[in-house]
């Protein structure tokens, strides 16, 4: 165990050293402001307050750890190595930046908190980030600062032996819309025809029309191939079925169609499945607990998962529903145009209520990549060159790399013409040095 003094122990710095102690490192971490008992202490002990007591492992802290609310921070980002970093503490400290402060100002996403220009959508975009403005979206800054601390500490503590972490990957599959002809009932059928004929689209109408009629499989069914890559796989896919009602934004299955019902419950037999929550759930509570109702009537248990449409967050309310609801993970955290670490991190990490200065129970794995955001990349071999640079970072902090596929993307569109391949090279990069 590591022992850390500090001059307070504040929730907020007991949730940011488990995150990098504990769920990056793998060590336990316990807490004293008794200074006899951290000098008797015959293990891993290190001070983490404004003053060294004396020749002790110390990182100078930064008030951030020991504050309550939002407060203006000036933040002077910095160079370190092949990395970045802020909070620059002096030539005192063990590692010459506070990582413990600058992890929790990422993981608890409080630029979120500030005032800041939404998007179309009322969305938290990327070019808003600090990470994206200072050039580190594109790694995983708290891990390699984990990583950076877990060095100098080995140095001082050479007898210590550190857990060993592996590669993981965890696929995520969104599911907006299970079928693009199929299930529409017969007045969205009939739309779809009258605006396929009214927009000079033939090759869609054809299409559409085989499909209904049963002589063409509809283009969304992927289901059957990802499955079958589900069971060449050690790591479990994640599905995001979406069930909500009609909408502007939503336009999926009616959740009462026996067939759709069935699809779920078949994927659900070899993947995990979660609730891709609708638009209108993101701020009504009362849509999201019937999302949520009727997805456990057909899962026949309880919901574990959720996935906001659109990947909309609303900090801190749309945290507090799930938590509410008893609902443990959301898979929401990520950016869908730019790839990156949106809170800096390819570790799962727990909610921090800013407003309630409380470590919450509901787990978050952001993901780091959606299909999406690999099309303004023009051909297949800068699209694989790139992605293998995000594997890459993931794989030197041992982290885990979560990558959102949509179930049209293994479609034969032409649009996602060598998405199937470069899903495989993710599967497959577990498997390689």
């Amino acid at each position: 165990m590591l022992l850390v003094y500090t001059h307070k122990i504040s929730p907020r710095l007991k949730y940011v050293f488990k995150h990098i102690c504990t769920r990056i490192l793998g060590i336990e971490v316990g807490f004293t402001s008794e200074i006899q008992t951290f000098i008797v202490h015959e293990g891993m002990k290190m001070s983490y307050t404004k003053q060294p007591l004396s020749n002790e492992f110390f990182i100078k802290s930064h008030e951030i750890l020991f504050d309550q609310g939002l407060n203006d921070i000036e933040l002077n980002i910095q160079n370190w190595d092949q990395t970045k970093c802020f909070f620059f503490n002096g030539e005192k400290s063990a590692i010459p930046f506070d990582i413990f402060s600058a992890s929790f100002y990422l993981l608890s996403r409080y630029e979120e908190y500030l005032p800041h220009v939404k998007d179309e959508f009322g969305r938290f975009t990327a070019t808003d980030s600090l990470a994206y403005k200072e050039k580190f979206l594109q790694q995983p800054v708290v891990d390699i600062w984990a990583y950076k601390f877990k060095e100098a500490l080995h140095k001082q503590f050479p007898e210590f032996q550190f857990p060993i972490k592996t590669y993981k990957i965890k696929p995520i599959i969104d599911v907006p819309a299970a079928y693009n002809y199929k299930l529409k009932g017969i007045l969205r059928t009939f739309g779809g025809i009258l605006k396929d004929i009214f927009s000079f689209k033939f090759k869609s109408l054809y299409s559409r029309l085989l499909v209904i009629l049963g002589f063409l499989h509809d283009p969304f069914d992927t289901f059957k191939y990802i499955i079958n890559r589900q069971k060449h796989t050690s790591f479990k896919f994640m599905f995001f079925f979406l069930i909500g009602d009609y909408s502007t934004y939503d336009k999926g299955i009616n959740p009462n169609k026996k067939k759709f019902v069935s699809l779920i419950k078949y994927v659900a037999d070899y993947s995990a499945v979660g609730l891709k929550a609708s638009y209108l759930a993101l701020e009504d509570l009362d849509i999201l607990k019937k999302e949520k109702l009727r997805m456990e009537h057909i899962l026949n248990t309880s919901l574990k998962a959720s996935r906001q449409s659109f990947s909309k967050i609303n900090l801190p309310e749309s945290y507090r529903n799930l938590i509410e609801l008893e609902i443990l993970e959301d898979y929401t955290m990520g950016y869908v145009d730019y790839v990156g670490f949106r809170a800096g991190t390819c570790t799962p990490f727990l909610f921090y209520d800013l407003d309630y200065e409380v470590q919450t129970p509901l787990k978050i794995n952001s993901y780091h990549l959606m299909d999406n955001a690999l099309l303004k990349y023009q051909s297949l071999l800068d699209k694989k060159k790139f992605l293998n640079e995000i594997i890459n970072e993931i794989k030197q902090v041992n982290g885990e790399f979560v990558p959102v596929f949509h179930n049209y993307t293994f479609s034969d569109d032409e649009k996602w013409k060598g998405f199937k391949e470069l899903f495989n090279d993710i599967l497959d990069s577990a498997n390689e040095d």
